[in-house]
């Protein structure tokens, strides 16, 4: 029996599901997280670029290669583990070692990522942060910990999956350049469940960070934004009144136009991907299943008062973008309706001057049609007097009485022909 076909695709798809598996992570222990992204054109950035520079720190450490054109790699480099991980814009690195150091966030914890390394990298650093992990048994000790580690006016805290373990952060960068974020675990939580949030906060820390890459370009493009509006409302206003000529100001409205769709061309991959980021941001939070610890504000309560009104001004950004170029593709369809009811009445009026002209031409080519019959009839008429000039003697007819006798039917015989001739040529 011929087994079925299979789509080409078929087990890609599959394993796409399972290609980004957490780290297993044993409590105590410190985590290392670094996020590269280009300054520019990160979507169209040189992949295999990612791909040579991970593959340079594996060599310092004798460790293998990833497959080509591999999005992801896990491996020891020496006494840690790493996890890298290649997304649209950045690449992360996250580096684990077990226990924690003396002194919390020591910085030499980063030191595990060589300085020439870092300067050769193909990008800038988006994030990265110190995760210190330890066990508690208890919360005794926590609120003091953190309280030192962190700035207390940005504290979060907050008990995660059922109270197995307890998160604490700032969003703050500290003098080493790194965030930092406080893991206490519970005895009995699993080794994959501290994966899973230690993971968790790094895409939180990174998602936050690109998602705020919008609200950078809103801010850059509010001057603009208020010129073109300025402008806009001043061309509409116009509108409202006399307009002396249409179609300059069509053309200042078809510009102003060209330059909104310009900047949303420009924006809106940006705006789109910080709406997708804020999306993950929650629902990376949501997953941790938080649970108020101490009173203090916890990671959705921050994100709230401090994230939300960012990309809530990304947003506002992004419609007003809209809004000012539906108004502006209104007004220039309006005043090109104008424009062509304007051209309309004047090809009209060209169409009834015309028609006036045609009738002078008709009447003044009847009143040289009659000349010309009058014309004509007075030739004929000598012609014909001339060839019945013998009667005169012959009959005794005078020619007076000829002339009156003739003109009548040489005018009616040169009016006949003129009539054929006219409707042979119609």
């Amino acid at each position: 029996m011929t087994p079925i076909a299979d789509h080409p695709l078929r087990y890609a798809i599959a394993n796409e599901l399972h290609a980004r598996p957490f780290p297993v992570v044993a409590a105590p222990c410190r985590a290392a997280y670094l996020a590269i992204k280009p300054a520019r054109n990160a979507r169209g950035r040189d992949r295999e670029a990612d791909r040579t520079h991970l593959i340079a720190l594996l060599d310092r450490f004798g460790a293998p290669h990833p497959q080509p054109g591999a999005t992801h790699y896990s491996g020891q480099i020496g006494k840690h583990s790493l996890k890298w991980e290649s997304h649209t814009e950045f690449v992360t690195y996250t580096i684990f070692g077990e226990g924690v150091s003396e002194r919390p966030f020591d910085a030499q914890t980063f030191a595990v990522f060589p300085q020439d390394w870092l300067a050769s990298s193909p990008g800038t650093r988006v994030t990265s942060a110190l995760i210190r992990v330890e066990v508690a048994e208890s919360d005794e000790g926590i609120v003091d910990k953190t309280r030192d580690w962190f700035v207390p006016e940005s504290l979060a805290i907050s008990r995660a999956l059922d109270d197995g373990l307890v998160l604490a952060g700032d969003f703050r960068i500290d003098h080493s350049g790194h965030m930092r974020f406080a893991v206490f675990a519970r005895p009995d939580i699993g080794d994959r469940q501290v994966g899973r949030v230690v993971q968790g906060l790094c895409e939180i820390e990174t998602y936050k960070a690109m998602s705020m890459l919008g609200l950078h370009r809103a801010r850059e493009l509010s001057p603009e934004m208020g010129a073109i509006d300025k402008t806009l409302t001043a061309l509409l206003s116009d509108m409202a009144g006399s307009v002396s000529k249409p179609e300059v100001m069509l053309q200042s409205l078809l510009a102003v136009s060209a330059e909104l769709e310009n900047i949303v061309a420009q924006s809106s991959f940006r705006f789109g991907a910080s709406g997708a980021y804020e999306t993950i941001v929650d629902q990376r939070i949501a997953v941790l299943r938080e649970q108020r610890f101490d009173e203090l504000q916890t990671f959705a309560e921050f994100m709230m008062r401090r994230f939300d009104p960012a990309m809530r001004t990304v947003k506002s950004t992004q419609e007003r973008l809209a809004r000012m170029s539906d108004r502006a593709q209104r007004a220039s369809d309006l005043l090109r309706t104008r424009v062509d009811v304007e051209r309309s009445a004047q090809n009209q009026e060209l169409l009834t001057s015309m028609d006036r002209r045609a009738d002078l031409q008709l009447r003044l080519q009847r009143t040289v049609e009659g000349l010309s019959v009058v014309a004509i009839s007075y030739y004929a008429v000598n012609l014909v007097l001339y060839v019945v000039g013998p009667l005169e003697k012959s009959y005794g007819i005078s020619k007076s009485v000829m002339a009156a006798i003739v003109t009548p039917l040489v005018l009616f015989g040169v009016w006949w022909m003129i009539k054929r001739i006219q409707t042979h040529l119609d």
